[in-house]
């Protein structure tokens, strides 16, 4: 579906934004992730962007740009990044206390605006909210935002799940200096705004 809508597009002259996903390099980081990364998908969700890219690479004539976001987060969100905002909530203790890593993320909003911006532009580039967080500051910023305190504890890093604390890092710099962008929302601006949404505020 992705490519027939692409050939249409080049048909019709029109630009093309694909939304792909920083996991076309894979679920963890020991440095950064930038454009030059290996293609490292490990799961099918992954796999499917990074074939979808491909497609989209070979169509004659496509004014494409390509975006790779690390997790998004915002009102409406779900999955794990919800699950960790309730656990929060509701004051459960959470082991991660003693987790040194670096996860990217980014709000919806500046999404939105990055998107708008790659209207004009061709190439891949991965995009974020900026520095990342370590999962203990992600979850004492998620707390300051529903006006609560993280209730964290020292657990031992290796008996850990390993996604939960291996870090997944992006260097967006590339877009920020093409697309001479800077992300209107701030992280606390954003985990305030998805704060409010849980609360229903």
């Amino acid at each position: 579906l992705t490519e027939r809508l692409a050939r249409q597009a080049a048909a019709n002259g029109a630009h093309f934004v694909f939304l792909s996903s920083v996991k076309v390099h894979g679920e963890r980081s020991k440095t950064p992730f930038t454009e030059r990364s290996a293609m490292a998908p490990e799961d099918p969700y992954g796999a499917s962007k990074a074939r979808a890219e491909d497609a989209l690479c070979a169509i004659a004539g496509l004014r494409l740009a390509v975006l790779r976001p690390p997790l998004v987060y915002g009102p409406g969100v779900k999955a794990n990044f919800l699950a960790l905002m309730r656990a929060i909530a509701r004051g459960w203790p959470l082991p991660v206390a003693s987790i040194d890593n670096r996860r990217s993320l980014i709000y919806v909003g500046n999404l939105v605006d990055a998107i708008a911006r790659a209207m004009q532009m061709e190439g891949a580039y991965l995009v974020s909210d900026g520095a990342a967080l370590s999962t203990p500051q992600l979850c004492r910023d998620i707390a300051a935002a529903l006006g609560t305190r993280a209730r964290l504890f020292a657990f031992p890093q290796p008996l850990l799940p390993a996604k939960l604390a291996a870090s997944l890092e992006v260097d967006d710099g590339a877009f920020r200096r093409r697309a001479a962008w800077q992300a209107p929302f701030s992280p606390s601006q954003g985990l305030r705004s998805t704060a409010d949404w849980y609360l229903g505020r």
